[in-house]
């Protein structure tokens, strides 16, 4: 880590200590980011942002308050320490609140050897532009397509520093490559859109452009003249570019921060059944490029992987130094935070066990049922579990594709649809989530 950061996180402390803070801990962070958008073949935006950026949290007794800014001169830093340390004296008492033991936390952060950063030239504006246009092409030239409503290119590059009063100091750099494109087919009323893209850290493992282009052409002709099949209960696969967002909704569930509130439709499932006993799933964020992946975590904890649910059953929540004094618990290294708020719990790289079949055999053995690869709209009951979601995608009829299909409502509980899962074995091994097609058994479809 570059020691600009590393120098103004240790001033901000500084300047809470000098102000009456009893402990402090401080986030800096600064970045560049280009984007490239095109639309008809031509240049439609351009953009360039370089920041920096820094919080500060104080803690005087059980109380706290978060500062943020942008202004790194000696004068403002002060200035935000006292007004950090009067609105913290203000501040109702929270008997969890608090730095980590200096004996949690992490020993090893240097994060080279996750391989967040490339270190390869930053992009010139017009590489990113002759991406995107190669990728409008593309989608322009798939039979079927009338209008590509853009195309993008964009890279970036952020380092962070954490640091705090009980002696931690740490920070790493992360970039991102990415390209992306969105396609329309048909016209009038029957016109259908649909995307594709890819997002890496390394621009050398980026697909490339006229394959991201074409396959959006693909998916949006693919859902010309779409039906609605009979209402009734069937089963419904989610693909694997949407499945995720079950894993996703699951991990929600087990957040400390919704156990905490007794908010949460699995409050009282630690150690019962979740998934089929199967299915394990892993939290690692120590994952080689993986854009999730980071040595420690928001109040300086040591990251490592273990078992979300373990053969089917749940082994534990995702905290923080709060919720898990708050249960009782010890702290899972899942606190994460912005300048301006103070860590809260989140869940970080996840691995679904994948099953022995492909997306197309698991489809030829559901027979008749729907393969859902987009959703809108979205009614989760935090409490209940209870699930309904706008879809649209293809009918299966005889273990085939048979028609899109769109303008359908899927209804279940997720308590027992994630214990009905059977998983294909398409995941992507680069994404955060890696999660593939998913069966869900028997979920209720409103169509016609």
């Amino acid at each position: 880590m570059t020691k600009d950061l590393e120098t103004l996180a240790a001033a901000l402390l500084q300047a809470a200590t000098r102000a009456g803070a009893d402990a402090a801990d401080a986030m800096a962070l600064d970045g560049t980011a280009l984007g490239i958008d095109t639309r008809g073949g031509r240049l439609e935006q351009a953009e360039r942002a370089e920041g920096l950026e820094f919080g500060l949290r104080v803690l005087i007794g059980q109380r706290s308050a978060v500062v943020s800014g942008s202004d790194a001169r000696p004068e403002v830093l002060a200035a935000m320490a006292e007004r950090a340390v009067a609105m913290a004296r203000e501040a109702p008492e929270d008997p969890y609140i608090g730095l980590a033991d200096p004996a949690l936390l992490a020993r090893d952060v240097d994060a080279a050897a996750l391989e967040l950063f490339d270190a390869a030239a930053e992009p010139s504006p017009a590489e990113l532009e002759q991406d995107a246009r190669e990728a409008e092409a593309a989608a322009q030239a798939v039979r079927g397509v009338t209008q590509v409503d853009g195309a993008s290119a964009h890279y970036s590059a952020t380092r962070v520093h954490l640091a705090a009063t009980n002696g931690f100091s740490g920070g790493y750099t992360r970039s991102s490559r990415s390209i992306s494109c969105v396609a329309i087919a048909g016209s009038g009323l029957g016109m259908e859109r649909d995307h594709d893209g890819d997002t890496r850290i390394f621009a050398a493992d980026l697909r490339g452009a006229a394959e991201i282009g074409t396959r959006a052409g693909e998916r949006a002709v693919e859902r010309l003249s779409p039906r609605k099949p009979r209402t009734g209960a069937y089963p419904v696969i989610f693909d694997e570019r949407i499945s995720g967002s079950l894993i996703g909704h699951l991990a929600a569930a087990i957040n400390g921060s919704a156990i905490t509130r007794g908010a949460s439709w699995l409050r009282d499932a630690m150690g019962e059944q979740v998934l089929p006993a199967a299915l394990s799933l892993i939290e690692d964020p120590r994952r080689v490029r993986v854009p999730s992946s980071r040595p420690f975590d928001a109040e300086g904890l040591p990251t490592r992987a273990r078992a979300l649910v373990q053969d089917g059953v749940l082994q534990g929540w995702s905290l923080d130094l709060a919720t898990a004094r708050k249960l009782g618990l010890a702290p899972t290294g899942n606190a994460a935070r912005g300048t301006s708020s103070a860590p809260s719990p989140t869940a970080w790289n996840l691995d679904l066990t994948q099953g022995g079949q492909s997306r197309a055999e698991l489809i030829a053995e559901t027979g008749r049922g729907l393969l859902v690869t987009s959703m809108i709209g979205s009614t989760i009951n935090p409490n209940t579990g209870d699930y309904s979601r706008g879809a649209a995608g293809f009918w299966i009829e005889n273990g085939e594709i048979a028609y899109p299909v769109s303008g359908v409502t899927l209804a279940g509980n997720l308590r027992e649809m994630l214990l009905s899962l059977t998983p294909a074995n398409d995941a992507r091994p680069w994404l955060s989530r890696v999660v593939p097609s998913l069966r869900v058994e028997g979920l209720t479809l409103a169509g016609e």
